[in-house]
């Protein structure tokens, strides 16, 4: 790993352990700590975690404020991935659909009810097969042998569980 990608990953994992001891700051504050990280990459032109950026999808099949999406997506921009969002509301054929035209390497989705699973399931079964499903929400917390259920990759719990799962994968 070069030495401008190993200086954001430490400036990334530093940010994950103090959010371990201190809790993770409100939403608001995620997004302006998303933005003084994506100034500072470009100031030290890093570009990312990865020589070529992995691309990653969003949508929602319930959610109409897409705030959890929001926040995942600025994170997905910092570790230095190309963000493609899909929408807000999609219906899972125009997110399968999406996916099989663009072929990103991970969809991430925001699921808040209990109803979308079986969209859910469709998307995990129809998806490309090298495109990764990285699911959060509220429903995975009363369920969370859903994400078995629909094929996600990994479950994000939060951004610092997004933001650690992509430091360990690298």
């Amino acid at each position: 790993m070069n030495p401008q990608c190993q200086a954001l990953k430490s400036k990334l994992e530093d940010l994950v352990d103090g959010w371990k001891t201190s809790g993770l700051p409100g939403r608001q504050t995620l997004m302006d700590m998303a933005r003084d990280l994506l100034e500072w990459k470009k100031e030290k032109e890093i570009t990312g975690l990865w020589a070529i950026p992995p691309v990653f999808a969003t949508a929602t099949l319930d959610d109409a404020w897409g705030y959890g999406l929001e926040l995942i997506g600025a994170y997905a921009k910092v570790l230095g991935m190309k963000v493609v969002p899909l929408g807000l509301e999609k219906s899972a054929r125009e997110i399968i659909e999406a996916c099989h035209e663009i072929q990103p390497d991970y969809l991430g989705m925001t699921i808040l009810q209990f109803d979308s699973e079986e969209d859910l399931c469709d998307i995990g079964r129809q998806i490309p097969d090298k495109t990764r499903l990285i699911a959060g929400g509220p429903v995975f917390k009363s369920d969370p042998d859903m994400a078995g259920r629909a094929r996600v990759f990994f479950m994000a719990k939060n951004v610092a569980a997004f933001i650690r799962f992509f430091l360990h994968s690298t």
